[in-house]
């Protein structure tokens, strides 16, 4: 998890972020406990209905589950999922935005792709 907040956005959101970039990172495994809420709230000094916030959020998305008296746990296939859907993002949000500017400089496919392969291994 990262070390601080900012003011982006609420704080159960960046905690929900915060966990699924280590799902997708591989520093939460699927199967694998998610620090208590109380060890989050006192690590970042925040609220633990906040934390409490933040964790319902990746059990209602399906990426983790309650395991009542015992904790959060990260689902199967949260890593997965989290990947498709992230990919997914990246595509609208970089690839199109993107393919339209190459169109538009009348830039031909195979220029687009060799762009893309001179850079992609740096």
């Amino acid at each position: 998890m990262k070390a601080v907040f900012d003011d982006s956005k609420p704080i159960f959101q960046q905690i929900f972020e915060m966990i699924a970039d280590d799902i997708v990172d591989g520093e939460l495994h699927e199967g694998e406990q998610i620090p208590s809420t109380t060890e989050i709230s006192k690590f970042y000094q925040v609220n633990r209905a906040t934390v409490q916030k933040g964790l319902s959020m990746l059990v209602d998305a399906g990426y983790a589950y309650k395991q009542r008296g015992v904790g959060v746990f990260v689902a199967e296939g949260a890593k997965r999922r989290l990947l498709a859907e992230r990919k997914e993002e990246f595509h609208i949000q970089y690839v199109k935005p993107t393919l339209k500017e190459a169109k538009r400089l009348q830039m031909s496919k195979e220029e687009f792709i060799r762009l893309i392969e001179e850079d992609y291994d740096d």
